[in-house]
């Protein structure tokens, strides 16, 4: 199979074609636009001779600016790899690339997805998509929320002036409103999609998971297909990384950290929840602790529970059973 790297960003494709029989090189760019990307593709397939199915495409996860690129690859008919970056740029150093160019990134891309462990992306259904927008934008507004409620407090300490003042109250007002709508988007779209609907109220029947929780977790679990609940957990940054070596290493253990922030802020926030409210991570909680376990470890792992119970529910399609739970411990 014929391995093309394109390192994105927000207005250029970079592409760096590896031909494994060839043993060679090829360099193209493009804009990061409809147009540009199918322009690569065409280019890629000519040079190498190749069909579109036989053409594999790494990309790093970059935010917003890689998905137009490696969905229209996808619909393609092309076998899309989406790397986390920093993996990528840790083979690129084991290999010997040190220097860090667009040229250079969509070598070691291309090197990645021949001798890396790099698993063929599939994009999450459209509605899942969707959700990821919706809760990503209301999001958003609440961060700005939170900053103007900030300064607004600080405007009543200082000597702030009436147009200020004014302003900031215009500015609470429009994004409460804001968030309100977006909150009625995303109750809209759940009515609009039962089986989204259906797989939040399953997540929602675990205690400690409410409403924030489950919107976090489904977009997590429904974004592609896991063969296990560990794949979600280690995909969410929630699996522990050894840091041992010979008999002078013993690091402890830490969270890989990789993976969505918010979601495993949310996730720690549901598990202070599951201390008082769900009794079986709570007795996983306690035995850690005897264990020797500090609280931050312990809230961790409980973290991780909750990314395999939610796993659980929804394939089996079955509400919380405090029964299977000591099953995954």
């Amino acid at each position: 199979m014929v391995i093309l790297g394109i390192d994105v960003s927000k207005a250029r494709l970079d592409a760096a074609l590896w031909l494994p029989g060839r043993r060679k090189w090829y360099a193209s760019k493009a804009g990061n636009d409809g147009p540009g990307i199918a322009k690569l593709r065409r280019w890629a397939c000519e040079k190498a001779g190749v069909a579109p199915g036989q053409l594999r495409v790494l990309l790093e996860a970059t935010g917003v600016y890689h998905q137009a690129c490696a969905e229209q690859l996808h619909d393609a008919g092309c076998v899309v790899v989406v790397a986390n970056p920093k993996r990528v740029r840790d083979f690129a150093k084991g290999i010997g690339l040190l220097t860090k160019t667009d040229t250079v990134d969509a070598r070691a891309l291309a090197r990645y997805g021949e001798l890396g462990d790099a698993s063929p992306w599939q994009p999450p259904a459209p509605e899942v998509r969707q959700l990821k927008a919706l809760l990503a934008r209301l999001s958003a507004v609440e961060e700005d929320l939170q900053r103007e409620a900030n300064r607004w407090e600080q405007a009543q300490i200082a000597d702030t002036p009436a147009i200020v003042r004014d302003s900031l109250q215009r500015s609470l007002v429009q994004l409460k409103q804001e968030k309100q709508r977006l909150l009625k988007a995303i109750d809209d779209h759940y009515d609009q999609h039962p089986g989204l609907k259906a797989d939040r109220d399953l997540l929602q029947s675990i205690p400690a998971i409410g409403p924030v929780s489950s919107n976090q977790l489904l977009c997590l679990l429904r974004s592609r297909s896991f063969d296990s609940a560990r794949q979600a957990a280690a995909l969410s940054g929630l699996v522990p990384i050894e840091h041992r070596s010979g008999t002078s290493v013993h690091g402890k253990p830490r969270m890989s950290k990789q993976g969505n922030p918010k979601l495993r802020a949310v996730l720690y926030m549901a598990s202070v929840v599951a201390l008082r409210h769900n009794h079986q991570l709570r007795a996983i909680y306690d035995r850690l602790l005897r264990a020797g376990k500090s609280k931050m470890a312990a809230l961790g792992a409980l973290s991780r529970h909750l990314v395999h119970i939610a796993f659980g529910v929804l394939k089996h399609q079955q509400p919380y059973n405090p029964a299977l739970v000591s099953k995954i411990t």
